[in-house]
């Protein structure tokens, strides 16, 4: 091993929920599982820090938080005068997360160190145009680029780049693996994810009229932070569907794991937004399949790589009523197939498997 201490710039990070936070935190815990010495640096989303500061002390590497002032200009002085410091003392550099790529594009200035920055997906689409430019121009700076999908890679102006590698995010799920036994009179379908436009909760609530008809007891569990969880209920309504959405809200990983393992189909039917909101790959699919639990997702977007069609589960129009049901129709008349499969498409994703390609290209 070549290289020792390394640095993650991140603009999010556990206990908080968010993709990119999950990301990092598996990145960082991986890494220092390798022998690495590693320092997050990120945001305190807390006021009081006490959640955080719990969390991070059973870690095996450090974790650095700015806390979040009433004038935000100062905390992100805070955050650039800490990066700078780290900067001085790592050699490799890892920025994850809008701010945090322009910042690490002004480190680029370091002499015999690299900075390898991670794109996700909407921080490449920006709604404002000089924002975007900005970002382009941060990209430039760095030594490589990572996307997480080859979806996010296509979103990138590759002409100006000098590496881009396709590194798909990982998973890492502490639950009891179950024999799936197929489902019951009343099938499930679940989506774990923030209740958002992105996310596409709203286009799994607009199949249900045609779902119910086949399947009157079928019900449909939400999971995650409920953003727009009342425009999701007003739609329900509306469709009169209500009675058979169940909203769970934000829940821990043992009661999502519970919740899971009571399920039938994970769906995730996301939409790109017209803000340049996207999904960049599928993480919460992944850790459906590793339970057996097969999967609908919608094309267009980097579920498209989160989901082997017709093996691991199905893609479908998103906005496609019928699509949605022949999808739900055809795994559940297959179902023994289609969680074996999950679970054998799954084991690829692992954060065991993915960490060691990141350590492959730290050491080039």
């Amino acid at each position: 091993m070549g290289l020792s201490k390394i640095s993650i710039f991140t603009s999010e990070f556990p206990p908080q929920p968010g993709g990119i936070g999950n990301h990092s935190y598996n990145l960082a815990q991986g890494l220092a599982d390798h022998g690495y010495s590693v320092t997050v640096l990120t945001d305190r989303r807390s006021e009081t820090g006490e959640e955080e500061s719990k969390f991070d002390a059973a870690l095996d590497f450090q974790v650095v938080r700015i806390p979040r002032r009433k004038l935000i200009i100062l905390s992100y002085l805070h955050r650039i005068k800490i990066a700078f410091h780290l900067a001085g003392r790592s050699e490799v550099i890892l920025a994850s997360g809008k701010f945090q790529l322009w910042l690490g594009a002004f480190l680029s200035f370091r002499k015999n160190k690299r900075n390898i920055a991670m794109v996700h997906g909407s921080e490449l689409l920006l709604p404002n145009r000089g924002l975007r430019n900005f970002t382009d121009f941060s990209l430039r700076r760095f030594d490589k680029v990572v996307a997480v999908s080859n979806f996010t890679k296509s979103l990138l102006k590759l002409s100006s780049l000098k590496e881009v590698h396709v590194i798909h995010n990982g998973f890492r799920l502490q639950c009891p693996r179950m024999e799936s036994i197929g489902p019951e009179s009343r099938p499930v379908l679940i989506t774990v994810g923030n209740v958002t436009q992105r996310k596409g909760q709203q286009n799994v609530v607009k199949a249900l009229p045609r779902l119910l008809e086949k399947y009157p007891d079928l019900r449909y569990y939400i999971i995650g932070i409920p953003t727009e969880k009342e425009k999701l209920q007003d739609l329900a309504r509306q469709l009169k569907v209500e009675e058979a959405i169940i909203f769970f809200g934000a829940v821990n990983e043992a009661e999502k794991c519970n919740l899971l393992l009571k399920a039938d189909i994970f769906v995730m039917l996301s939409e790109n937004t017209k803000v340049g909101d996207v999904e960049g790959f599928g993480i919460a699919i992944l850790e459906a399949n590793s339970l057996g639990i097969p999967s609908i997702g919608s094309k267009g977007c980097g579920i498209e790589e989160a989901v082997q069609d017709g093996f691991s589960g199905v893609l479908v129009n998103k906005s496609d009523t019928e699509e949605v049901f022949a999808a739900v129709d055809g795994i559940l008349a297959n179902y023994q197939e289609y969680s074996s499969n999950a679970v054998q498409w799954a084991r690829q994703f692992r954060w065991e498997k993915v960490i060691g390609k990141y350590i492959e290209l730290l050491e080039e």
